[in-house]
């Protein structure tokens, strides 16, 4: 069990609040690293977004992978999908992603765009789990949404969460919200992390300095690495 004392350099407080953290209770969540995000062919792009602020987290959060997997943390990876029969996409999500020539299920370049078997729904380049890491399949943008990741983490006795993935102000940050609530200390790495602007990314960044950090801590992945050297 690899045991660490509180990040310094994290704003707006030292993560995580209790001051020390170790392996056994800290999971590494990588959220929605699929080719449907972040290949220009996917369905990110048919929505008719730029995947460009998406891509710069790709070489981060592999180094960062790189440097988590030499410790025992728990690690989870989530892709947004739905099953083939589409019977798990609420009207809401059905009818908005149509509206904007991308309806879920749609053949697309990389198969039927968000459904689960896809080429595109599968994790893009590097984000392959490996052995022992936990793929949790959602089909909203929460990871705690219909899916029994809490439970995972309840049983595995985490209290302190790292996030990665995208998108910023969408899934990424409804993870994070909820993952506050059920009172996860969460640090979100933020080069890790990607938006479909600038802006949006860094409306997320902003709101974590509010409040004492209002949902959580932030810092760079870079910090996160050397700090696991020590």
């Amino acid at each position: 069990m690899s045991q660490f004392s509180a990040l310094e350099s994290s704003i707006p407080y030292s993560w995580p609040l209790s001051g020390c953290w170790d392996s056994s209770n800290t999971a590494v969540i990588v959220i929605d690293m699929q080719r449907d995000f972040l290949d220009p062919l996917g369905y990110f792009s048919s929505l008719g977004e730029d995947v460009s602020h998406l891509q710069r987290t790709i070489e981060p959060a592999k180094k960062l992978l790189k440097a988590v997997r030499k410790h025992d943390f728990l690690v989870l990876h989530t892709r947004e999908s739905h099953r083939p029969e589409l019977v798990d996409v609420t009207a809401n999500k059905g009818l908005k992603a149509a509206s904007q020539g991308a309806a879920i299920g749609k053949q697309g370049p990389l198969g039927r765009l968000l459904v689960r078997g896809e080429e595109g729904c599968d994790f893009y380049d590097g984000f392959v789990p490996e052995p022992g890491e936990i793929t949790i399949d959602k089909p909203g943008n929460s990871a705690f949404y219909a899916t029994d990741l809490e439970h995972i983490l309840r049983v595995q006795q985490i209290r302190h969460l790292v996030i990665l993935g995208v998108t910023s102000d969408v899934c990424v940050s409804a993870t994070m919200r909820e993952a506050n609530d059920r009172g996860f200390d969460c640090l979100l790495l933020e080069d890790c992390c990607g938006a479909a602007t600038s802006d949006l990314h860094d409306s997320l960044i902003a709101s974590l300095e509010h409040e004492g950090g209002i949902f959580g801590a932030q810092a760079q992945s870079q910090e996160f690495i050397e700090y696991l050297k020590n």
